[in-house]
């Protein structure tokens, strides 16, 4: 048996933040962290942007810095015993803690019945699989147009491949961008050589020797060297569960970051919390979000009592478009759109009962700031009160 005065459950962004946010605090205490993945930590975005653009591989991993950490990678925690504050991985090794964070991240959503001979791209593991079929092959499929399938998309072809997106909406992220911005994407991709599919499924992949074909719905069959899929995550809410903490879209956090047992925290992706920004609890898979409420959740664990009341941004890069946005981005809202230049660079408004309750900056930088307090305002507006309101 193991006694750390922290355990971390996880090996990503949000617990390598945590692990800096205890020593900033406790320079001392005994740190272990459980990592099921085979690496030590690293960041996710450069998985489907700049490694393909030319960033070097190496780059991609999170600080050396010695922190005196005690790093278990390749286990996984199966039980969690708050009475005792035990937890245990799959090989039978058994944690005991103070404090402990649940840094679990999320699992990737699958296709029924069509599971085999697909990359469910999240993980450097993926990368390295899909690079290595791109150093022989040319043709690939993309199932998913959500942030994933999208930037994996447009990477792809920025490296000379085939590539054909299957996706069941009308157009790409129809959920998230305005209808028009949504259906100018189809024809941007289309210019840039990539096939759609729109409002079509995958129905079956037929693998003959090396080559494999995929089968959509609608009829059509596609050669394919690879198959990747962006079908976004579930929160990996399991060991929580079973530890009998309060569960409800992730693991409900307050604002200090604790679970429903004070002497267990969570953060990250997995983490359910409240905005008060937004005046509602959210859940938020992104990077500044990782790293930020990470951090804070080590900086709590180690004896501060920062309330995490941070509201993450979020960005995305497809080809030569790209955009950092903040609070909601529903195509159900209501949408007021300010553009410099249509489609290439502008501001897109969303707002509910006249409220401003999120901010999409397309192709417009450092104006952040002013986006979130915009939202903050919680001001009425209407379209002449907000055109020309945010540029950069």
């Amino acid at each position: 048996m193991k006694h750390h005065k922290y355990l971390i459950v996880g090996g990503g962004m949000t617990a390598d933040s945590a692990l800096h946010g205890i020593r900033q605090i406790d320079p001392n205490g005994t740190i272990a962290m459980i990592c099921e993945e085979l690496h030590s930590p690293y960041d996710r975005p450069p998985l489907t942007k700049s490694l393909w653009k030319g960033a070097k591989f190496e780059s991609i991993w999170r600080s050396k810095r010695d922190l005196d950490v005690a790093v278990h990678i390749g286990k996984k925690i199966v039980n969690l015993d708050p009475t005792k504050k035990t937890a245990t991985d799959n090989v039978g090794n058994i944690y005991t803690y103070e404090k402990l964070l649940l840094a679990t991240g999320g699992l990737v959503r699958r296709l029924p019945n069509v599971d085999a001979n697909i990359i469910y791209y999240r993980t450097v593991d993926d990368y390295q699989k899909l690079r290595e079929l791109c150093e022989q092959d040319s043709n690939f499929v993309v199932i998913g147009c959500g942030f994933i399938g999208s930037e994996i998309a447009a990477a792809l072809a920025m490296n000379n491949k085939h590539v054909t997106m299957i996706f069941p909406e009308k157009s790409i992220s129809a959920r998230v961008y305005p209808q028009a911005l949504s259906e100018y994407l189809n024809s941007y991709y289309r210019e840039k050589g990539v096939t759609i599919h729109a409002a079509d499924r995958v129905k079956a992949i037929r693998k003959e020797g090396a080559k494999m074909s995929v089968i959509t719905e609608n009829g059509i069959e596609i050669a394919a060297d690879g198959i990747v899929a962006g079908l976004g995550i579930q929160p990996n809410t399991d060991l929580a569960k079973q530890a009998g903490l309060a569960v409800d879209n992730g693991i409900l956090v307050d604002e200090w970051l604790r679970t429903s047992n004070p002497d267990i925290y969570a953060a990250g992706d997995v983490a359910n919390f409240y905005s008060p920004l937004l005046e509602k609890r959210i859940r938020v898979e992104h990077e500044d979000n990782a790293n930020i409420m990470g951090e804070m959740a080590g900086k709590n664990m180690a004896g501060q009592s920062n309330p995490y009341h941070y509201h993450p941004y979020f960005y995305s890069d497809l080809f030569d478009l790209g955009y950092e946005a903040i609070g909601e981005l529903d195509a159900s809202l209501d949408i007021i759109e300010d553009w410099k230049e249509p489609f290439r660079k502008g501001v897109i408004y969303y707002l509910r009962n006249g409220q401003v309750r999120g901010v999409l900056l397309w192709n417009t930088w450092g104006q952040l700031e002013a986006a979130t307090q915009l939202i903050a305002e919680k001001a009425q507006h209407t379209r002449a009160t907000l055109l020309g309101r945010i540029s950069d």
